[in-house]
């Protein structure tokens, strides 16, 4: 699909879609458990529907209507869930790098062997680290694809033991930590973390394991994780909390635009570490302030630039998912803006460092690619002209917040990968 998006001003008040990272993660916690668990509005997206189309593989029961998700759990230790394990069953993950790698570890709790597939971008996405720790957990691995990619087969039991796993990618780390607690009773599982990328993300899933009281050991940098077996989840009920990485997208779009913002139904407490966008964007020149929302106790954070946007240093470890939309955002700005320490933005659906350098060329912004990030010369002209999504979902949207300030109208090819994670996002434009 081609979007074509002319300049304008956007702005007013928009309710941002459930997290990904909350909805994927109480799906698969959900699908894990043998009671019945109600999660009210979820994200529905591509992305989203992938998980449930696992999870229902994997055994659980999930009746679905337009505000909340019902899910029966299915507890993959209970003796009679397990098909013919002579059989493989398929898992076709889609383009969701979020429930393959989260759902690697949970496969693992059975005795059924299951094999994770999915779309092109996913064959390329190594799961390696996270396969090779499962292999030393005692969990039979077969890689099936190339350098760790999928497909992949998976087959329990989870006999436990301590692994090294770099991450690269917190995902990694999460699927462990998620599944773990859930090996049989007896089980010990150690994890040494010697590299660990988006720690915010590990923050985020332990927030489950203490709601759930898993008990676990660890220290303040998350590099060494015990985890016993034996415990169980709880059914989980309750609304989905708004998402920070997608309210990144009408944030910027304003901020580029000179529009006036109100953003509902995210949680200034929610550890979430996206929510860095608007620190960045305050730094940036954009006024930011929370106030009360429409609903008892929601809030509401408003945002508006009365001045220019500013250039600037922004260490993106922790949320390399904001590579793309600063980047364009930068390009609006005075002076130099330097994206770092996010050499991990090149390991997703695209190399999205390499990726906006070379569109926003196309639209006559001068880039300068580093291994880790990239630096934006601002305060030029941005162009209209054609540029390529590559299939990422996060490289579409970023460029329709560009194009409403740029000087002609911009198109974008394969603007239908915006529907992985915010469905409605090119309609709100």
């Amino acid at each position: 699909m081609r979007a074509v998006i002319t300049p304008h001003v956007f702005g007013g008040t928009v309710r941002v879609p459930a997290s990904k990272s909350h909805t994927i993660r109480r799906l698969l916690i959900a699908s894990l458990t043998d009671g019945l668990s109600e999660i009210d509005y979820p994200l529905d997206s591509l992305d989203a529907r992938s998980c449930v189309s696992i999870c229902r593989s994997m055994g659980a029961k999930i009746d679905e209507t337009p505000d909340r998700w019902t899910i029966r759990g299915y507890k993959p230790l209970t003796k009679g869930n397990w098909g013919n394990p002579a059989e493989p069953k398929i898992l076709d993950v889609g383009n969701s790098g979020t429930t393959l790698f989260l759902a690697l570890s949970a496969a693992a709790l059975g005795t059924e062997p299951f094999v994770f597939t999915g779309d092109e971008q996913i064959k390329r996405r190594s799961a390696g680290p996270l396969l090779e720790a499962l292999s030393a957990l005692g969990i039979r691995v077969e890689v099936k694809g190339e350098n760790g990619c999928a497909p992949i087969l998976i087959q329990g039991p989870w006999k436990g033991g301590r692994v090294s796993l770099p991450c690269p990618t917190s995902q990694y780390l999460s699927s462990l930590l998620l599944a773990a607690p859930l090996a049989p009773a007896g089980t010990v599982t150690e994890i040494d973390v010697p590299l660990l990328n988006e720690r915010p993300y590990i923050a985020l899933t332990l927030s489950y394991l203490d709601a759930q009281k898993i008990p676990y050991k660890t220290n303040d940098e998350f590099s060494f994780f015990h985890i016993d077996g034996g415990f169980s989840y709880k059914p989980l009920n309750g609304p989905v909390p708004g998402d920070f990485s997608s309210a990144a997208f009408p944030a910027c779009a304003a901020a580029i635009s000179g529009g006036n913002l109100s953003l509902l139904g995210l949680d200034p407490e929610d550890p979430q570490g996206d929510k860095l966008i608007f620190e960045i964007l305050a730094r940036m020149g954009c006024e930011i302030t929370w106030t009360t929302g429409h609903k008892p106790g929601e809030k509401c954070l408003q945002l508006s630039r009365s001045g220019p946007l500013r250039g600037g240093e922004f260490d993106l470890n922790a949320v390399p998912d904001l590579l793309p939309v600063l980047a364009v955002t930068a390009a609006f700005a005075e002076g130099d803006t330097a994206l770092v320490n996010a050499a991990h933005a090149r390991i997703k659906e695209t190399d999205r460092i390499a990726v906006m350098a070379a569109e926003l060329e196309k639209l006559g912004v001068k880039c300068t690619e580093r291994p880790d990030g990239l630096v934006i010369h601002g305060g030029g002209k941005v162009k209209g002209g054609i540029v390529d999504s590559h299939g990422d979902h996060r490289i579409v949207m970023a460029f329709a917040a560009a194009a409403l300030a740029a000087q002609d109208p911009v198109e974008i090819l394969g603007a239908e990968a915006a529907r992985v994670t915010y469905p409605g996002f090119l309609d709100l434009l």
